[in-house]
């Protein structure tokens, strides 16, 4: 169910991408938020239908999340850092909303490595750190939207 909901949550982000590609593409704290949300939302689809493989054993499925979240994590750590030394648009940008995400991508980091050494702690510390994660992105998407919406409003 999260991954669907993530699935839906991307494809709205790349329509609201693409009705506002210039605002973004001209601001850098936008297009890094914009690129953050993507990856945010694709983790946790990919995520979710890796868990979902048949007869996978949990090394495997913890190798798979273990790539997928060092990955995701360097984007978001990248792509917040970027757009606070950008000072373009601080709306949300400050060092909770840095640790917390950090923390979740981190979360699922730990829980990955859980799997990889066959404890299955791992699905619930992953359960947890994924719903929070959301959060984060569903806030996040939303603090863009509230963004681009202020840049049309200066024009």
């Amino acid at each position: 169910m999260v991954g669907s909901g993530a699935a839906a949550l991307a494809g709205l982000i790349f329509v609201a991408m693409s009705i506002n590609h210039e605002i973004i593409l001209r601001n850098t704290t936008h297009k890094n938020r914009a690129i953050n949300m993507l990856t945010g939302f694709t983790a946790v689809f990919m995520a979710s239908s890796f868990a979902l493989i048949g007869n996978q054993y949990l090394g495997v499925l913890g190798m798979e999340w273990l790539v997928l979240w060092l990955i995701a994590t360097a984007i978001f750590i990248r792509g917040y850092v970027r757009a606070i030394r950008s000072g373009m648009s601080s709306i949300g940008l400050n060092a909770p909303r840095l640790a917390g995400g950090t923390i979740c991508y981190l979360a699922e980091v730990v829980a990955a490595i859980f799997l990889i050494l066959g404890y299955n702690a791992g699905f619930y510390i992953a359960a947890v750190a994924i719903i929070v994660l959301f959060a984060f992105l569903i806030s996040g998407a939303w603090l863009l939207m509230i963004g681009i919406y202020e840049d049309q409003t200066k024009k």
